[in-house]
């Protein structure tokens, strides 16, 4: 529809039709930007809220990392654990995440902001896989490493871990100094913990366990492996940095009786039999590994092997 205005232009207006198109978009505009904002609230409203609140305990450290140190913690499977100090250091929040539902994993992967590496300590061979992704490993490299581990694979050393193919160089880097792979404890590890070591299979395993017991329960020095039969220094070279002795028991040699004695691999049913005799034709301050020696109680090359072991005072 057109007038003419008084300086003879036309003006146009608006037909009904077209002002009502007008109107109708305006209210789409304002829809679609309500929508946002609504999807976006709720994205926020996921991303703030959990279904359900994680667990935070808070222990003293020293029992923290007594239990962190018992095997039963790798029981503790695929749950993630996150560990802060407070109170000055002298107690550790350990916060544990709960599971959640497929679809909050689903909006928070999709649009949480980006999210923030976190740097700690940790075992490679028990880490979750959130916990991997919270070290920076994307979800998809994390399964791998995961599925790695579930199908028996094991980083024994750090620079096991560097050569993975999920690992690149600037992660190790970063993550190197909190690797931490526990040393396997020649006094504490069960025959499955040995076969778990390179170049031990069940055969060697079994050995090591019951050439232990041979010692009397307690290994004192790491060297008493090349003395299981057919173990030599090659096998021992390569698992040597991967095994460690802690709270080595003493042995009873002034006080077993001859049975016991002659089960030792230094002692022998001769030198056993020996020990009992010189025990009884000596004075106490007398019983040493030395003087076993001197006397001809012990074969050739064992006093050097048996003074090398934790032996309990007269």
């Amino acid at each position: 529809m057109e007038e003419k205005r008084g300086d003879g232009r036309k003006r146009r207006e608006l037909s009904a039709s077209s002002k009502i198109g007008l109107i109708a978009l305006v209210f789409l505009v304002i829809g679609y930007q309500a929508a946002l904002f609504l999807h976006r609230s709720a994205v926020l409203k996921i991303l703030s809220n959990r279904d359900r609140p994680d667990t935070v305990f808070v222990i003293d450290r020293v029992l923290a990392e007594q239990i962190l140190k018992e095997k039963e913690i790798s029981d503790l499977g695929r749950d993630t654990f996150r560990f802060s100090s407070v109170g000055g250091g002298n107690a550790i929040a350990v916060t544990k995440e709960t599971a959640h539902t497929p679809e909050i994993k689903s909006v928070r992967e999709t649009y949480a902001p980006e999210r923030r590496v976190e740097t700690f300590r940790f075992n490679p061979n028990e880490i979750p896989v959130e916990g991997l992704v919270r070290l920076g490993f994307s979800r998809k490299q994390a399964a791998a490493i995961d599925n790695y581990r579930r199908k028996g694979g094991r980083f024994r050393r750090k620079s096991d871990f560097a050569r993975s193919f999920v690992v690149s160089d600037s992660i190790y880097r970063r993550l190197e100094p909190y690797i931490d792979i526990p040393l396997v404890d020649l006094n504490a590890a069960d025959s499955a913990g040995f076969d778990a070591l390179p170049g031990i299979g069940g055969h060697y395993a079994s050995a090591m366990t019951e050439f232990r017991e041979r010692l009397g329960g307690s290994y004192s020095y790491k060297e008493q492996l090349m003395d299981i039969r057919g173990f030599d220094r090659e096998r021992f070279d390569g698992l040597s940095d991967l095994i460690e002795i802690s709270s080595p028991k003493p042995y009873a040699l002034w006080t077993l009786p001859e049975d016991s004695l002659e089960l030792h691999p230094y002692i022998g049913t001769y030198a056993a039999h020996g020990i009992i005799l010189f025990r009884e034709n000596n004075p106490r301050e007398k019983w040493t590994v030395a003087a076993l020696d001197a006397a001809g109680v012990l074969k050739p090359g064992m006093a050097e092997k048996l003074s090398r072991c934790l032996i309990a005072a007269p």
